[in-house]
């Protein structure tokens, strides 16, 4: 049962509608809601009755109205909304026409009236704007990033095991979840694929996962590859198939695909970009073995021996079979953009290793935190040209995720997630891929893309603080429209506070906390925050809000990460998700 707190703001009185039947509840709920309180019942025998109250701009919001309009007035004009967004908001760009398409649907959204009959906005209307996330985010939703750099530039969104449905020992294998990671802009799909006497069949092999045909899985990809972005697709493949079914495979991915498959004609000394790769679709997966080179080289050796004509017929035969499937396993290797392979030394050499040659390395996130300890510059040495994937430990049974920040630290690229969980870590990949439009891709910091004497250190402690980042939360509004009156507590409004958090760099990490705002569903904080970034590029900003509860663990009130160097300056409507990342229709923070 919800805790029992007491209030100033609480009205007890008897309860003298006990025995009332549902229908007239919903009309005494209605009644109460269109006066402005809130009911909540007491041990069956009392309501306590809450008043709702208005949400009213912060001081801060009225002065910046007062300042960018003129003296005394009470409407804001587009030249003056134009000019606040370009000095308080740091929006430089912001024309004349782009004001007045806000003051209109404003105006058209509050009073529901045509453009021609207002064009100026209120002091109500001008806070209305601030608090819509659409017209006022706290991040750019363009793609701005440099495009046209090698993909090694680059963070890419990542998935693994992209087919499971849940854990990863017996769930569902589906496209499903692949399309739904499509549709939120992930670009790397991983497939396992496992022979099935003909067939080819996509599961998590050795488990009691069901499977997914391989060809459901790529007319899947096609059609939803470029839903959310245009910029490319790599399908990582974990392949258990024999040269047969690699053959057909080959002519799967080609049938399908088509034009949209692109391969090199040769292999590759530099990856091409983003840019130049735009709604293409590429393979990544370890080239067949060779032992078809070692059976030519048998064959060879047995022409010396004499052989009677049946035997002839049947070699005859057998070679006819053999350069066919020769030619399949050679047309499935033409298809593999980016080669990937276990190093045939150690992982220390393999990092070292110079060729002329690009490649994918793939490192368990154990390994990458055991090989980061002792050979850091090493991996981001490593990553300047090459790719390296990084994947959850095998004991993940539950579709967790671990830290990520180790792996963009290093310059890993492919950081590989279980898309289909929910967890703090995954709202720290949410975090990173909103930059850059969600498009998918987000170039890496120049410290870990520069020259050899320069290089970046994951482990230097003691750097300079380059930026210092203020935050200020003023309030936040919506959970009375997204929640019934009793999700957070039976007998009274929510307490709310909010808790605020840096990850990054080890030396950039911080927490920080709101007071408590006691019974009020738009709680009012008005605290500011200072955080001091030795690494900026590489932070992230983890919002969460929590309901307080005294005799049991605190409600979940909603979460959003952001990534800092994608901030923009001003007033801004910070809006909020549920645990799994799905953004709360109305719940929102102005900070």
């Amino acid at each position: 049962m919800k805790k029992s707190k007491k209030s100033q703001k609480g009205v007890t009185s008897n309860d003298k509608n006990k025995g009332m039947g549902k229908e007239k509840e919903r009309e005494k709920k209605s009644s109460s809601l269109e006066s402005g309180s809130y009911n909540y019942k007491m041990f069956s025998f009392f309501n306590r009755k809450f008043k709702i109250n208005e949400v009213e701009p912060p001081s801060d919001v009225k002065k910046a109205f007062s300042l960018f309009t003129d003296d005394g007035s009470t409407h804001m004009t587009a030249e003056q909304l134009r000019r606040f967004m370009s000095v308080h908001q740091s929006e430089v760009s912001t024309r004349l026409e782009d004001a007045q398409n806000i003051i209109e649907q404003v105006v058209n959204r509050r009073h529901h009236i045509t453009k021609f009959a207002r064009h100026t906005l209120n002091i109500e209307d001008f806070f209305y704007f601030l608090l819509s996330d659409d017209l006022n985010g706290p991040i750019r939703t363009q793609v701005h990033h440099d495009m046209s750099a090698p993909l090694s530039h680059y963070f890419i969104y990542t998935g693994h095991n992209s087919y499971l449905t849940g854990n990863q020992l017996s769930s569902d294998c589906s496209e499903v979840p692949i399309i739904k990671a499509l549709q939120n802009g992930v670009r790397v799909i991983e497939l396992d694929l496992w022979p099935s006497k003909d067939e080819i069949l996509v599961l998590h092999g050795r488990t009691l996962t069901t499977p997914v045909s391989f060809i459901q899985c790529l007319t899947s990809i096609k059609e939803y590859a470029f839903v959310s972005s245009p910029y490319p697709v790599i399908i990582t493949l974990e392949d258990h198939l024999t040269p047969e079914l690699q053959a057909k495979a080959a002519d799967m991915i080609t049938q399908t695909f088509e034009t949209m498959l692109y391969y090199p004609e040769s292999d590759l000394t530099e990856f091409p970009s983003p840019e130049s790769l735009k709604y293409r679709i590429m393979i990544s997966t370890k080239p067949p073995k060779e032992y078809l080179e070692v059976r030519s080289k048998d064959a060879s050796e047995d022409e010396s021996s004499p052989k009677d004509d049946s035997d002839a017929s049947e070699s005859d035969q057998e070679d006819e079979d053999f350069k066919s499937l020769q030619a399949g396993v050679s047309g499935y290797k033409r298809l593999i953009t980016i080669h990937a392979g276990k190093p045939k030394g150690s992982l220390k050499t393999a990092l070292k290793e110079v060729t002329d040659q690009v490649r994918r390395l793939s490192l368990s996130e154990h390994q990458l935190e055991k090989l980061a300890g002792s050979h850091g510059l090493d991996i981001v040495r490593f990553t300047q040209r090459n790719i390296l994937r990084v994947y959850p430990k095998g004991t993940r049974f539950t579709s967790s995720n671990y830290k990520p920040t180790i792996g963009w630290m290093h310059g890993a690229q492919m950081v590989a997630f279980n898309m289909q969980g929910y967890g703090k870590s995954l709202w720290l990949m949410h975090g990173m891929f909103r930059a850059n439009g969600g498009s998918g891709y987000v170039i890496k910091p120049d410290i870990l893309t520069r020259s050899a004497d320069e290089l970046f250190d994951p482990k230097a402690t003691l750097l300079p603080v380059q930026k210092t980042l203020k935050v200020k939360i003023y309030m936040g509004d919506g959970w009375r429209l997204d929640f019934k009156h009793t999700h957070f507590d039976a007998y009274s409004p929510p307490d709310f506070y909010t808790k605020i958090f840096i990850v990054g760099v080890p030396a950039d990490e911080a927490k920080k906390k709101t007071k408590i705002i006691e019974d009020d569903w738009c709680p009012v904080w008005d605290e500011e925050f200072s955080f001091p970034l030795t690494v900026p590029d590489l932070a992230l900003l983890r919002i969460e809000v929590r309901e307080h509860d005294i005799s049991e663990k605190d409600d979940f009130g909603g979460q959003t990460c952001l990534p800092v160097p994608e901030l923009r300056t001003g007033f801004r409507s910070v809006p909020l998700h549920d645990k799994k990342g799905v953004k709360h229709k109305n719940v929102r923070l102005l900070m």
